[in-house]
């Protein structure tokens, strides 16, 4: 039942505030959750040829096809149900539980004896990891000034492709023979996320509760004085005066909203909304899931590529990924939303295209191939981005989490489980049959591009709550 009515300012008091010490603590102690599944999917990817080894696992290519599908399916799993958590009991309690079901699942992988050790392991990685998009990306939109939430979005989903350099770095490290020996490589690799993030669940102690989410579940009290400590942690790093609020919004404050209420917003009033986000996050995760759970097989397969030397190709790669949200991303809040979302979707879809035909046509080598996904990459990185961007700030408030898990759980069951599953019949059929899989990733990439350019959301400069109002307003 909904709670007596109250006027906040509380939005306003967190838009206008500057860039501080304090923003950059959410970005690196949230954002690294996007660095620790980079660094898990590109290890995974450049182990892949190396587990087909006897004296590792022993693993077929489809093994491997499978192996991808469970994690991915183990991170829709996390999403929807820590989605739900996240929006019910709030973002900071659901954001350390799912680091800490990370931790366990990748330490765990690191231990596997046979695949099916190894895929129970990498379903229950999945689970923290897809737990994590729900409540960090809920979190940081919410804290994070509109003035600069696009950017900033874009470069925290970004900064997966540095976790994806350092997982590149580390593989020919660790699978080269020099260091350690291959077979027990593969292991540390994996070890690797597991150290990280039991470092950043120490960071996490000082990031606070939304105070977004505190006001619309009745803890009003402690919301206000979750912004004044912020407020002051500003100004002590250089703030300076900050200025009066400007706006007030008037709600009224309820402890749980029920799924009756939270569906009908997503697929009554805001349906046009939710079959743009399902597209958007289906294109891009049929795309990325399409190229990087099979890279390792495609380079060792089509160009004889050895396998511990796989990281030299990944590396240029994800370097890449990461420059794109990095020089693309302030365009998102000066050009907009809609045009730049369209443009990037709609770009990568033709240099995809392009790229599938060349590699049937047997014209391309190891570095033209990887300069081509290079080329696409910088592109679809920020258009991959802005998929999360879109459905994390469409949606009222108190299903900003579960909506972004419910289409990041469905793009991911198409893009996702699908594409490994496909591309890894396509390799054990002829390795050129994958040609026919990148086409199909880049009609996918244009109808996300026209979606987008008749249903998207004008949203760059704007208030959650202006671009959709709490269903507690």
């Amino acid at each position: 039942m909904a709670g007596q009515a109250i006027e906040t300012d509380i939005p306003a008091r967190l838009d206008r505030l500057p860039w501080s010490r304090f923003h950059l603590l959410i970005v690196v102690a949230l954002g690294v959750t996007w660095v620790l599944d980079g660094l898990e999917v590109t290890i995974v990817g450049s182990i892949g040829p190396m587990l087909q080894d006897k004296r590792t696992l022993g693993l077929s290519a489809q093994d491997i096809g499978t192996m991808a599908s469970a994690y991915v399916a183990g991170a829709v799993i996390g999403a929807i149900f820590f989605g739900w958590l996240t929006d019910r009991f709030g973002r900071r309690l659901v954001f350390n539980i799912t680091l800490g079901i990370y931790v366990i699942g990748v330490l765990a992988s690191a231990c596997s004896w046979n695949f099916w050790s190894l895929a129970v392991f990498r379903v229950l990685t999945g689970l923290g990891i897809g737990g994590e998009y729900a409540a960090i990306n809920s979190a940081i939109d919410e804290l994070i000034p509109a003035r600069l939430r696009g950017r900033i979005d874009l470069i925290v989903n970004g900064s997966y492709w540095g976790g994806a350099a350092v997982g590149a770095a580390a593989s020919l490290l660790l699978l080269g023979g020099h260091i350690v020996a291959p077979q027990l490589g593969w292991r540390i690799g994996f070890g690797v996320g597991g150290l990280l993030g039991v470092g950043v669940l120490f960071l996490r102690r000082f990031v606070p509760e939304s105070p977004r989410w505190l006001v619309t579940h009745g803890r009003n009290e402690e919301a206000e004085t979750t912004v004044a400590e912020v407020e002051k942690r500003v100004r002590e790093s250089g703030g300076g005066d900050l200025g009066p609020a400007c706006g007030k919004l008037t709600i009224h404050p309820q402890k749980s909203f029920g799924f009756g209420l939270i569906f009908q917003a997503m697929f009554g009033a805001y349906k046009w909304r939710s079959l743009l986000a399902f597209t958007l996050m289906a294109a891009q995760a049929f795309l990325f899931n399409a190229v990087f759970f099979t890279y390792g097989l495609v380079l060792t397969k089509a160009y004889d590529v050895k396998a511990q030397d796989i990281g030299v190709y990944v590396l240029p790669l994800a370097l890449g990924n990461l420059m794109g949200p990095l020089f693309l991303g302030h365009l998102f809040d000066s050009i907009g939303r809609r045009k730049m979302i369209a443009g990037t979707y709609g770009i990568s879809a033709v240099l995809m295209a392009a790229t599938g035909w060349a590699f049937h046509a047997g014209v391309l080598n190891a570095w033209t191939q990887t300069g081509c996904w290079v080329m696409i990459f910088f592109v679809a990185s920020a258009a991959a981005s802005s998929a999360y961007l879109t459905a994390s700030e469409i949606f009222p408030l108190e299903t900003r989490a579960l909506a972004i898990a419910m289409f990041y759980a469905l793009g991911t069951l198409v893009g996702g489980v699908g594409a490994p599953w496909l591309f890894g019949q396509l390799i054990g059929a002829g390795v050129r049959n994958v040609a026919w899989g990148y086409e199909v990733a880049a009609v996918l990439m244009l109808v996300g591009a026209v979606v987008e350019a008749r249903l998207g959301i004008d949203a760059e400069g704007k208030s959650l709550e202006s671009i959709a109002v709490p269903l507690s307003g």
